[in-house]
């Protein structure tokens, strides 16, 4: 038993910093040379082996000749009567795990570290070291910001890449048992075959995936919940957990993070240049920024806060009013919508976004009376660039938005054209009440349940009474047909009010994306496939951020036997819409029709844990509560799955989508009576979309019975 005090040949210890499986770590005074050292007591089984006794000074040897300066120094290895010990140096700083927020670095800071501990894994792997417990917490960053690897306790030395023929893996000391830290190994690790230095770069691309969005690309609750995601699921991708984050970090960490050596990097040196390209490709970024900005959610100052749609709705305006602007680089809604109630500064969230400015806002509605407050924040200082409050009438919502965008370009010094000029001053609609009608109308409309879209086209109505050219009200009109016609009533009048309403918006505004997307669902919903297919591409070619586009254009794919193109409109609108449960539970489904079973999971636990949060902020969700209730099956959680799914139906005993989804839940879990029971009330309730029935997997164990067949014919 070692004390502060004691004496190890001429190290004296002064403080125990810390303590593992593989040895205690002091802070030491090295009497000869008058310097303060790490001293690691090495126990266990290392210890207690001649073998890892031998093992660990051929390592150190190795390790010290490294002298690179992101890696710890080792100075000696020692031995003092039975006790075996390494002399390192002594570095005072954070471990990397305590400087990663919870939703993950901006790219700039992230690089910052991982440049340096890739170049620093790339001089260890070219002496033949491989680390095998990469970690944040085996990295430390000093008070200058320069990160150290550390704790290479159960490194492996093997032949220097230099020396080694491509595939050739043996190590020169002897195999171990598997030893490191389980959310971090690879599979192979975790596995415990033999490791090249291709496991390093696993556990490092899993240490990047944490430093970029704050998460660990593989979870579970046990062990073996963990080891069986390390060894079957997809991570989601980083740009989906966080839309600011450029593609070519997906593809960097995709590979880092394949399942096979094989497949990724073939050295570490490679993966530290294309890190190192990314700067590159921030910097040019930052450089073209100057006249870049974000729209952050406005606040709803109102003192019975019942207004956020309202407040979304002007800062949604502004973003589409700045959009037409070419000068202009506009960080998307999806994007910049995710900092509502953030306790980022601005100059945080400015650096995640990668703009210049931000705006920020907030909005007092009473009566006919409006203020407004907007100001445009330097994303560099902190300052304000420009700020104005607006004390007026609630008419004049329009020439504000209109006002703050011209405000916006001038700040950043970006010259209107003329065409854009008269784009800025032609709202959507001229009178606020019809837009007032229309923000809550498509609020209910994506409830997706026969109340509330009846009440989405109450408002949508209302909004086009007031105002009868509003093209994007006469477009949830249409949106609002197709779904009674599908989920509720299919009578010849809703297919042809659908394609009415959606019509008269395209001849309002025929360069309008959401008047094509609900044009594209009219036909879709006529049967007019090869048309809504035209329409649906027309949508995403104009506002290629339309997710009602692409979420629509999903739906059609899947209804008409196309699976793939059906996975990829899912992907593309779920990276859109981030917080989305639907999109990644509908296209899990999907992925296991195709066979692609570690897609499918990594999409279901997506999907689950995107929809427990929505149940969190509105317990009412019903189609989150069934759509869950899938995940949960899916993930073998049968029990907590029906429990969701009769509370589903007890929340909204005669809704259509409630029915038939639980109906498949059902199904799934071997309850046939009660799963054709809840479908023939789907359908007896006006559910008559057949090829849902026809391609939904999950009525697969209902195909053969007569009642199933019958329910067919019904439809």
């Amino acid at each position: 038993m070692t004390e502060p005090g004691d004496l190890l040949l001429h190290y004296r210890l002064l403080e125990q910093l810390g303590r593992g499986g593989g040895g205690v770590v002091w802070r030491a005074l090295d009497m000869r040379l008058n310097r303060e050292v790490a001293v690691k007591l090495i126990l266990g089984r290392i210890a207690s082996s001649p073998e890892g006794l031998s093992r660990l000074e051929q390592e150190a040897r190795a390790l010290a000749a490294l002298n690179h300066p992101n890696i710890v120094t080792v100075y000696a290895v020692e031995e003092a009567g039975d006790l075996h010990f390494l002399a390192m140096e002594l570095v005072r700083g954070r471990t990397l795990d305590t400087l990663i927020p919870d939703i993950g670095m901006t790219l700039e800071r992230m690089l910052d570290f991982a440049v340096p501990l890739a170049d620093a894994l790339a001089a260890a792997h070219e002496r033949g070291v491989v680390h095998r417990d990469l970690k944040p917490r085996n990295v430390i960053v000093t008070g200058e910001g320069r990160p150290k690897i550390l704790d290479f306790g159960i490194a492996e030395v093997q032949a220097p890449l230099l020396r080694r023929k491509q595939g050739d893996t043996q190590t020169l000391s002897a195999p171990s048992l598997v030893e490191g830290t389980l959310p971090y190994m690879s599979p192979e690790q975790a596995q415990g075959r033999t490791v090249d230095h291709r496991s390093d770069i696993f556990s490092f691309g899993i240490m990047l995936y944490e430093m970029a969005t704050g998460k660990r690309p593989f979870g579970g609750d046990k062990t073996t919940d963990l080891l069986a995601s390390i060894l079957k699921d997809e991570p989601e991708r980083a740009s989906v957990r966080h839309p600011e984050l450029p593609p070519e970090l997906d593809r960097i960490l995709e590979r880092c993070l394949a399942k096979e050596p094989k497949d990724r990097y073939e050295s570490t040196l490679d993966l530290r240049n294309e890190l190192e390209s990314l700067r590159h490709l921030d910097e040019m970024t930052a450089r073209a920024s100057d006249a870049s900005v974000a729209v952050l959610p406005f606040v709803d100052l109102s003192r019975e806060k019942d207004q956020e749609y309202f407040c979304d709705g002007v800062a949604a305006e502004i973003i589409g009013a700045l959009a037409q602007v070419s000068g202009i680089r506009l960080a998307s809604r999806t994007s910049s919508f995710r900092f509502r109630g953030t306790a980022l500064d601005s100059r945080e969230i400015a650096r995640r976004l990668r703009v210049r400015a931000l705006l920020e806002g907030s909005v007092r509605k009473a009566g006919d009376r409006l203020r407004v407050t907007a100001e445009l924040v330097d994303g560099a200082s902190g300052f304000a660039l420009w700020s104005e409050t607006f004390d007026r009438k609630l008419a004049d919502v329009f020439a504000i938005q209109e006002e703050i965008a011209r405000n916006i370009a001038e700040a950043l010094k970006v010259t209107l054209s003329r065409t854009e000029d008269e784009a800025l001053g032609q709202p959507s609609t001229s009178d606020v009440q019809a837009y007032d009608q229309y923000l809550k109308g498509r609020k209910f409309y994506f409830q997706y349940r026969r109340r509330g879209v009846e009440l989405g086209l109450e408002m949508f109505r209302r909004a086009i009474e007031i105002d009868p050219t509003f093209a994007r009200a006469w477009a949830g009109v249409a949106d609002c047909y197709c779904y009674f016609y599908l989920y509720v009533a299919r009578v010849p009048d809703n297919i042809q009010q659908a394609e009415a309403a959606s019509r008269r918006a395209l001849e309002l505004k025929p360069d309008l994306a959401e008047a094509q997307a609900s044009w594209g669902l009219a036909l879709s919903t006529a049967g007019r496939n090869d048309e809504a297919a035209q329409a649906f591409e027309r949508a995403v070619h104009l506002d290629p951020g339309l997710f009602e586009a692409r979420y629509f254009y999903a739906r059609h794919s899947f209804a008409n036997g196309d699976p793939q193109k059906a996975a990829r409109l899912y992907e593309e609108a779920e990276a859109l819409r981030p917080d989305d449960y639907q999109c990644p539970t509908l296209v899990a489904q999907i992925y296991a029709d195709l066979g692609q079973a570690e897609k499918a999971m990594a999409a279901h636990r997506r999907g689950l844990r995107k929809a427990e949060e929505m149940l969190r902020l509105h317990p009412d969700d019903t189609r989150a509560r069934y759509m869950g209730a899938n995940a949960l099956l899916i993930l073998g959680d049968r029990e907590k799955a029906l429990e969701w799914a009769r509370a589903a139906i007890a929340q909204e005993p005669d809704e259509p989508m409630v029915l038939y989804n639980v109906g498949c839940i059902f199904s799934l879990a071997g309850e046939t009576e009660k799963a054709l029971n809840v479908l023939e009330r789907a359908v007896d309730r006006g559910l008559t979309q057949r090829g849902w029935f026809e391609h939904d997997s999950n009525l697969d164990p209902l195909r053969s019975l007569p009642r199933f067949q019958a329910l067919l014919a019904r439809l």
